[in-house]
């Protein structure tokens, strides 16, 4: 192995038994402690290309990171918290505010692997994005995508859940592109959202974000996400094959079942997904999981973490991002992370970092 790899042998920052992902290989598989943050590596890729096509020499960049610019040719998963740290050094050394946004236009169908087949040969384009909300985690363990329908009106969310990571904005912008470019592959290449929502600051210049979404952007939100007619998720996919579907949907299921199981990530996520949708309960998380909320509080005592600890953790990661990339008021924060007022979420955070939401938040804007 080449020198350059020695920083990735802790598990943290890469696994290289994926090229399931990207391939579908049918290989056994030696998965092992897989880490619970990870990300496919296609968005590494093309954040290199990208910096190469800008006349910008990447290897200063990728080492700021702590990875290789040719990581790609050797690994197929890095951590999440990498990705996300590496598109923000790419991003200021650029120049370039909407640099998550040029690299999620890079992703197709055919960058999701074996779940890209999967939505590719889906019955309807619901089925396909409940395919890929579903499996998502195979993708990219740091994030969720959750599927849901009000009326009629259908919301597809990105969140993020890792406490602790650089980039989120970034992230995110990243996501909802992807998302969009697969509906455009389901739907046909003049497909439009009725209404983007992306959880940033809003940028000097907008024009990136309204000339690829072709849609209303909506800067300063609390979650990304794409809007759309909820009869959309009716429409049939073009070609779709009941036997590759089939064939597909087998080996995903091998892969997962072959991934040791994580407590405190599947957790994190649906706490995630209860702030999303406004409530968050350890009984009801424990009910998602299919367990007595006492059967959830030792299986997460024995990975060394409690249900309080993870929900709060989770909290912090969001107030985090909302206050650095938001100019979303306290009150409007608190209330997202269902606080019963200003002055309890001010006394959280004070706990949880040792200053106050206001005072963290101008020095994150001074630095």
């Amino acid at each position: 192995m080449p020198s350059y790899m020695s920083p990735f042998r802790d598990k943290k920052n890469f696994q290289r038994p994926h090229d399931y992902l990207s391939r579908g290989s049918t290989r056994s598989l030696s998965i092992g402690s897989m880490p619970y943050n990870f990300v496919h590596v296609h968005s590494i890729q093309s954040v290199c290309d990208i910096l190469l096509e800008m006349g910008i020499d990447p290897d200063s960049i990728f080492e700021k990171a702590g990875t290789h610019a040719q990581i790609f040719e050797t690994v197929e998963a890095v951590s999440f918290a990498m990705l996300g740290r590496l598109t923000a050094l790419a991003a200021e050394q650029a120049g370039c505010a909407h640099f998550g946004l040029l690299v999620g236009q890079r992703a197709t169908l055919a960058s999701l692997g074996l779940i890209g087949t999967l939505m590719r040969h889906s019955d309807t384009v619901g089925d396909a994005l409940q395919a890929l909300a579903t499996h998502h985690d195979l993708l990219n363990r740091g994030a969720m995508i959750e599927l849901i329908v009000d009326g009629g009106v259908a919301t597809v969310s990105y969140a993020p859940y890792e406490p602790e990571t650089d980039g989120v904005a970034l992230h995110c912008e990243r996501a909802v592109a992807t998302l969009t470019n697969v509906l455009r592959s389901l739907c046909g290449a003049r497909w439009n959202p009725d209404e983007v929502l992306l959880p940033r600051l809003h940028p000097s210049d907008s024009t990136p974000y309204t000339g690829f979404f072709r849609a209303p952007v909506r800067f300063e939100q609390e979650f990304a996400a794409l809007v759309f007619p909820a009869r959309l998720l009716r429409r049939s996919v073009d070609g779709a094959d009941p036997l590759i579907r089939a064939s597909v949907e087998g080996r995903i299921r091998q892969f997962e079942a072959a991934i040791p199981p994580d407590v405190t990530d599947e957790v994190r996520r649906r706490v995630r997904s209860r702030i999303v949708q406004n409530r968050i309960e350890k009984d009801q998380v424990a009910q998602t999981l299919a367990i007595h909320q006492r059967t959830l509080g030792r299986r997460l005592k024995a990975e060394g973490t409690t249900f309080r600890s993870i929900a709060n953790q989770t909290r912090l990661g969001i107030a985090k991002q909302l206050l650095a990339d938001t100019e979303m008021s306290l009150a409007q924060i608190s209330s997202v992370l269902e606080f019963s007022e200003p002055a309890a979420f001010t006394h959280a955070f004070r706990r949880w970092t040792g200053t106050t939401p206001s005072t963290w938040r101008k020095e994150q804007r001074a630095k």
